[in-house]
């Protein structure tokens, strides 16, 4: 039951609609609720960024522009 507990809190990752899928520079992006977590999509295994909600809404509008 604890591995079920453990998959169910696992942050799902999303990479973007724009990644080519060829191995070159991308970043994925999880949402908690309270968090939104960056990470590199070609090393995984080093540590994530975290940032709040409404800096993630802010950093998305402003590349937008």
């Amino acid at each position: 039951m604890s591995g079920e507990l453990k998959a169910a809190t696992e942050p799902v990752w999303s990479r973007s609609s724009y990644s080519a899928g060829d191995g070159g520079e991308c970043v994925e992006v999880a949402s908690t609720g309270h968090a939104v977590l960056v990470r590199d999509s070609k090393d995984v295994t080093r540590p994530h960024l975290t940032v709040s909600p409404a800096r993630w809404a802010h950093f998305v509008r402003y590349a937008a522009r």
